[in-house]
């Protein structure tokens, strides 16, 4: 055990002989890619991020630099005081507010280094979406109508139910079940259907269509949750599978294109 040991140590510092550079851990090119992440470059993301959201993102550009750092100066590569981002090349986060969404920007050294979409729920007015299909963003209430014109004729099954229950819960922001909306009806038309004889069922773009109008308020879709509606689609299958061309894979859609406008 204690002829490892030295091995050991010898291994990590031939491994950190080198500094975690900008490189290493965004995907960046040119000068800023070779330089080390340094301390004080963390911080001034660190205090851009405060400013624009009151803290620092969990998981976010501040915090994957910082671990970088602190790294870099563990090894005694760098110093506390060492700054490799200044001036005019610094670091900046802004947030743009548009109908149902926030989109963030943060750079490093005038390099995009994360760029991504907050939705926020937003009331339904008369005119509908129509800001949002300006910014060129998919809300999820336009998502669960695609489904319904995709995949329309499909009884409507406790799946379909528990997934548009989640879709709406986003959307809303509520946890609550709106009486007479959209989860209400999926689940009360679930609940018939396995009873009912097929060519009886209720269909999917029965209580689908529309569902910007039904939806109290509507949200652009993220990633985030496509995971959740799918998941919950998942859940509650039989095969623990989703349908390829159901509301979870509407939603996903939505999402991937919505990554795509920004």
């Amino acid at each position: 055990m204690s002829q490892d040991q030295p091995e050991r140590h010898q291994e990590v510092q031939t491994q950190q002989k080198e500094p975690i550079k900008y490189g290493d851990v965004f995907q960046v090119s040119g000068k800023l890619a070779d330089k080390p992440v340094a301390p004080q470059d963390a911080g001034m993301m660190q205090a851009a991020e405060t400013t624009v959201f009151g803290q620092t993102q969990k998981g976010g550009t501040a915090a994957a630099m910082q671990a970088a750092a602190t790294i870099n100066e563990r090894a005694g590569l760098v110093s506390h005081d060492d700054l490799t981002v200044t001036g005019d090349q610094g670091v900046a986060v802004t947030a743009t507010d548009v109908p149902g969404a926030r989109v963030v920007t943060e750079t490093i050294a005038g390099e995009v280094v994360r760029r991504y979409v907050e939705a926020t729920p937003i009331l339904q007015q008369e005119g509908g979406v129509g800001d949002l299909h300006q910014q060129g963003f998919i809300t999820i209430g336009e998502a669960l109508e695609a489904a319904s014109r995709t995949t329309g004729n499909k009884p409507v099954e406790r799946s379909d139910a528990a997934a548009i229950q989640a879709a709406e819960v986003r959307a809303t922001g509520s946890n609550l079940v709106i009486p007479g909306g959209l989860a209400a009806q999926a689940q009360s038309a679930a609940t018939l259907n396995a009873s009912t004889r097929e060519e009886d069922k209720v269909r999917l773009s029965e209580v689908l269509t529309d569902a910007t109008v039904k939806l109290p308020a509507d949200k652009v879709a993220t990633r985030e949750d496509a995971e959740g509606v799918l998941s919950a689609e998942r859940r509650n299958n039989p095969n623990l599978t989703a349908h390829p061309a159901g509301v979870a894979a509407a939603i996903a859609a939505a999402a991937n294109l919505n990554e795509k406008v920004v």
